[in-house]
């Protein structure tokens, strides 16, 4: 067995990987750089070592991560989510070295990162796809001609990446003109590749997405979907398992699709297979995520099983755990992504000090945060701060529990979108549970909520008493 992993990561997500680590009996190591060095995945882990002054570029050097590792004396590594996650030089660095990668190939990460490749791979596979090119784009005239035949709307998208980054709607000729040069910009400054391909636009669709472990035996198994529909500018806001608005046939349909694409592409350890579901109930493959996402914990509330050791037992050569069989759902589970932003603010940013910090309780609440009274969050990274992940047996219980967790759940000195999503919980639509991605943004009202004053006077009175206490 793995005896000690290098995190590869930060924030709440590195956390996360530490416990999986000390219930395992494997020794966990950090990294951070000069702003995290106050960081909980750092107090958390049983060795932690500096990265120094860089704050975004250090995590991202492959060479200097894996030399750190082997100097560590670990025998693999985590790459979490984001960052390296999905580069296969991170795979194959840790393979030279002989650092064991908790994740797939460096082969499947490159064929699935470029979704070009992934889109022709699942053709093949007879996994149903968007109607759009068959290759990369040569220019804007090759762009509109695609168009031409499948019809607008269409989606410009980058071929690598991910996040919602390097994708625009195209509703006519005019705005293909105006947003091929920018897609390829944003591709080429976040992906560092200029190539982006077309598919035909589903509108309004709804996101569903499936949870797949495979190891190196040959087993294969889904557990289960997530309804990642409530979402804005193509960043999830709330995520549901299982999805409460696709009947029982549709989820052996989707389940059985996402096995039958992991096995086409020899895939191993934990990933995603995500999927669009149009207005007539018709699935199609989007991408997968080569990674563990953001959102597992939903699926580990609603099956029990605990997703990152299953990723290291994969890593270490060993057999499943589970056949599908044996994998059962109950209930219905939750995952608020609480964001430091201001959703009255266009969603602005808000970092600095966490003057106080209460995490909430009670049957079926689980927090994943990486942020403690008196923290200080960073400008650097991405806003997310904590994950509120809720459980119930059933819909209505399951909604009535979050809004019950939310207003539990104290943050304070930084604005955050735990008001907004308590918005979306009271919303009569969303509470049907039949909604689709152009739920926010049909409902700009929900942005328009009003903070109670006693809650607002008493982060007022904590954060000045904080502020008296550190002699700020």
């Amino acid at each position: 067995m793995i005896k000690k992993i290098l995190i590869a990561n930060r924030g709440e997500i590195a956390v996360r990987i530490v416990r999986a680590c000390a219930e395992a009996g494997i020794k966990s190591v950090a990294i951070y750089t000069d702003a995290d060095r106050y960081s909980l995945h750092v107090k958390k882990a049983d060795e932690a070592y500096s990265l120094g002054p860089d704050s975004v570029s250090a995590y991202l050097n492959v060479h200097r991560i894996v030399d750190l590792a082997k100097a560590a004396g670990c025998d693999a590594l985590h790459p979490g989510y984001g960052f390296l996650s999905e580069n296969p030089e991170l795979a194959e660095a840790c393979e030279k070295r002989n650092v064991r990668f908790i994740g797939p190939t460096a082969e499947v990460i490159r064929r699935l990162g470029d979704k070009v490749q992934a889109r022709a791979a699942m053709i093949e596979a007879g996994v149903p796809v968007t109607p759009g090119s068959e290759g990369n784009l040569a220019d804007v005239e090759a762009a509109l001609a695609v168009a031409e035949t499948t019809g607008y709307p269409v989606m410009l998208k980058a071929t690598t990446g991910g996040g919602g980054r390097g994708i625009r709607r195209c509703a006519n000729p005019a705005e293909m003109r105006r947003n091929f040069d920018r897609v390829v910009s944003e591709a080429t400054k976040a992906f560092g590749s200029a190539e982006v391909f077309l598919e035909k636009c589903i509108d309004n669709p709804r996101h569903i997405e499936v949870q797949i472990l495979a190891d190196h035996h040959g087993s294969v198994i889904h557990l289960f979907e997530r309804d990642c529909s409530i979402q804005r500018r193509h960043q999830k806001l709330i995520e549901i398992a299982p999805s409460p608005q696709i009947s029982e046939e549709q989820r052996k349909t989707i389940g059985k699709l996402a096995v039958k694409a992991a096995k086409f592409v020899g895939y191993t350890n934990a990933g995603t297979v995500e999927f669009l579901l149009d207005a007539d109930d018709r699935f199609y493959f989007m991408e997968v995520n080569t990674r563990l996402q953001v959102e597992h914990t939903i699926t580990e509330q609603i099956t029990g099983i605990d997703i990152v050791q299953e990723q290291i037992r994969v890593a270490a050569g060993l057999k499943l755990k589970y056949k599908q069989r044996e994998v059962k759902r109950r209930g219905y589970a939750m995952e608020f992504r609480i964001n430091a932003e201001d959703p009255q603010n266009d969603f602005l940013p808000s970092f600095g000090r966490v003057t106080r910090y209460f995490a909430p309780g009670g049957p079926g609440v689980r927090t994943d945060a990486a942020i403690y009274s008196g923290y200080d969050i960073p400008p650097y990274y991405d806003s997310m701060c904590a994950k509120l992940i809720v459980w119930a047996l059933d819909w209505d219980s399951v909604i009535d529990r979050a809004i019950r967790a939310l207003r539990d759940m104290g943050v304070y000195g930084v604005k955050t979108t735990i008001p907004y999503q308590l918005e979306i919980l009271k919303s009569p639509q969303f509470q049907t549970g039949v909604f689709d991605t152009s739920f926010v943004e049909k409902h700009p009202e929900l942005t328009q909520y009003s903070v109670h004053r006693s809650n607002r006077k008493l982060a007022a009175a904590i954060g000045a008493a904080m502020a008296a206490h550190m002699g700020l």
